[in-house]
C-alpha cells in the first residue's frame, strides 16, 4: 500500500512527536471553550424560563406569548412595583400585549416581563 492520509498508523501517545502533542492540547482547549459557551446559554434559557413562569402566574396570562411589535425606551425609568418593567434609555423591548389604558406588556433582552407606559416608548 502507498502511504496516504487514509491509512494512518496508530501510535501510542508517548511515541507521538512533541509538535503533535502541542497541537492536540490546543484543539482540546478550543473544545472546552465551546462547551463553556453552551453552558452559559443553558443557564440563560433556564433564567428566561423562570421569568416566563413568574410572568404567567403574576399576570394570569394564559395566551401564547407573541411579539406584536418592537420598541425602544426613550428614557430611563425605575420600577415602582414588581409588575412594572425598569427601563434604561435606548433599550430594545418586545411588545407582548396591549392593555386597557396607556400601558403595554413588554419583555426586555434579559427575558423579564412587565408593564411599560406607552409615553416612554418609541415605536419604529
Amino acid at each position: 500500500r502507498e502511504k496516504d492520509g487514509k491509512y494512518k498508523t496508530w501510535m501510542p501517545k508517548f511515541l507521538m512527536a512533541k509538535e503533535d502533542k502541542d497541537q492536540r492540547k490546543i484543539s482540546d482547549d478550543v473544545e472546552r471553550k465551546i462547551f463553556e459557551v453552551k453552558k452559559s446559554n443553558a443557564e440563560k434559557s433556564k433564567k428566561m424560563e423562570k421569568e416566563e413562569k413568574f410572568f404567567r402566574k403574576t399576570f394570569m396570562y394564559d395566551k401564547e406569548i407573541k411579539v406584536i411589535n418592537t420598541a425602544t425606551a426613550e428614557c430611563s425609568v425605575p420600577s415602582k412595583r414588581r409588575v412594572d418593567l425598569p427601563l434604561t434609555a435606548g433599550e430594545q423591548l418586545d411588545v407582548i400585549d396591549v392593555t386597557e389604558g396607556s400601558a403595554v406588556i413588554c419583555r426586555n433582552s434579559e427575558g423579564r416581563y412587565g408593564y411599560v407606559l406607552v409615553e416612554h416608548l418609541n415605536f419604529r
